[in-house]
């Protein structure tokens, strides 16, 4: 396989150019306008599956946004690798904030800059070119198939129902993912547990319209006051969270185990530097990185009501909204706990107001074993590339699909990430190292080496 160090010198602008390509689509799921733009990325997925070298390919129609599903099968007697990635960004906002146009990808100071350049347009594209490679130089050695989807930031909620249907092809040995990422630029590692999640709205309703807060501010209750106390009320000053039964269902994990966490690479100065804070906070009694791994937690992710424009309006809103996301861990099933936060919420507001929460989407927790042969395949492969072991890690995001795939595909995902924390997604300015582009490249080529065998 040590050709691929050649190869991609010899086309590294070429992929790019293919990436930009794909970089340009304004493939945002959360946004109905961007309609059109989500069957546009998955057309390009389609035809970048095939350029690569796939037998077939095609774009698959969904409820919601299409799948992308190729395939190139050598011999049913060898292994199968199923890919997955997604092709759906987070929006951009607040626009003002990016020093570059989201969608109008540049390389500066050896990164790649636009929405989707990690997360996961990026990191994707890096498998179709390992593929392509591994195709043309007659070096694949096992079956591989892709699934590329459009919904993974909105919580997949097409995608499972879509696997249900198309399990006859979906049979293989290993999901190989690449959507999350490494400790540093110099320490690769493996995720091997990703977080749980549950996503609500809620929304808090008082007077039947905006009112003047003269005439009426003291005494009809302002349903942005009665929010923001409810939310308060769910969190105490030691990082728990207060809701009864939130903790019952939650793994303990043991003091071997959380020492071993604890030994990955971390310094909390570094740290709190790169997001420029002076303390961080967080559940009493745990380490940050057991705080991002191995505890659930509640956060409120937006909120707004009343007037917000240019200068001032006195009014007292009829209406205030916020969006909730909890974390959750191995055995914390994500429709209890959705239930759990709805009832709380309910329970808890005042006569004077209505409130309505809505379940938005959600997903179970994952972990992967590490004594297997993707995961040993993976070790070895990145060893060589990065020149040291990969640390083993449990990541503090989520990817609602991936619990899915195991529950009804049969089928464990190795996640196998290049990102950076340095990366912004989900933020202004998403960038994407070169070196982690072209290094993740090498090093799927080199699982591929390995896992055939």
């Amino acid at each position: 396989m040590s050709n691929i160090k050649n190869y991609i010198e010899s086309n590294k602008e070429r992929f790019l150019e293919e990436l930009f390509g794909l970089l340009q689509i304004p493939s945002i799921s959360s946004e109905s306008s961007h309609k059109d733009d989500m069957i546009r990325a998955a057309e390009y997925w389609k035809e970048s599956i095939l350029k690569a070298g796939a037998d077939f390919a095609e774009v698959c129609s969904t409820a919601g946004n299409p799948v992308v599903y190729g395939e190139k099968l050598i011999d049913p007697s060898l292994p199968t690798v199923i890919v997955y990635a997604h092709y759906d960004v987070m929006p951009v906002d607040p626009i003002n904030l990016w020093n570059s146009q989201p969608f109008e990808p540049v390389v500066k100071d050896g990164k790649i800059w636009a929405r989707g350049a990690d997360d996961d347009k990026g990191q994707g594209f890096m498998h179709a070119k390992a593929f392509e490679y591994l195709v043309k130089t007659n070096q694949l050695k096992c079956n591989v198939k892709f699934m590329i989807e459009g919904e993974e930031e909105i919580g997949s909620p097409s995608m499972a129902e879509w696997c249900r249907q198309n399990k006859h092809r979906l049979n293989g040995d290993i999901i190989l993912v690449s959507d999350t990422g490494m400790i540093a630029s110099d320490i690769p590692s493996i995720t091997v547990g990703l977080r749980g999640l549950t996503y609500l709205q809620i929304e808090v309703t008082g007077p039947n319209r905006d009112l003047h807060s003269g005439l009426f501010g003291g005494a009809v209750a302002n349903p942005i006051n009665v929010l923001t106390k409810m939310i308060a009320s769910l969190t105490n000053e030691k990082g728990q969270i207060t809701i009864p039964h939130f903790y019952d269902d939650v793994d303990v994990v043991s003091e071997a185990e959380r020492t071993a966490l604890n030994q990955a690479p971390f310094s909390l100065d570094a740290y709190k530097k790169a997001i420029d804070v002076e303390e961080l906070f967080g559940e009493e009694g745990y380490t940050s990185v057991e705080r991002t791994g191995i505890r659930p937690t509640l956060d409120l992710c937006g909120i707004w009501g009343g007037y917000t424009g240019e200068g001032s309006k006195t009014v007292l809103p009829s209406k205030a909204y916020a969006k909730i996301s909890s974390r959750l861990v191995p055995h914390q099933d994500h429709h209890k706990m959705a239930e759990l936060i709805k009832n709380h919420l309910l329970s808890i507001a005042p006569a004077y107001v209505k409130v309505k929460v809505d379940i938005l989407h959600g997903g179970q927790a994952y972990v992967m074993p590490i004594d297997v042969s993707a995961y040993n395949a993976a070790e070895s492969a990145l060893t060589e590339v990065f020149g040291k072991v990969p640390v083993p890690t449990r990541s503090g995001g989520s990817i609602p699909i991936i619990s899915t795939f195991e529950e009804i595909l049969g089928v464990k995902s190795l996640l196998m990430g290049f990102g950076l924390e340095s990366d912004a997604i989900h933020s202004p300015n998403e960038n994407f190292p070169l070196v982690n582009f072209f290094n993740g490249i090498e090093a799927l080529v080199n699982f591929y080496g390995k896992f055939s065998k």
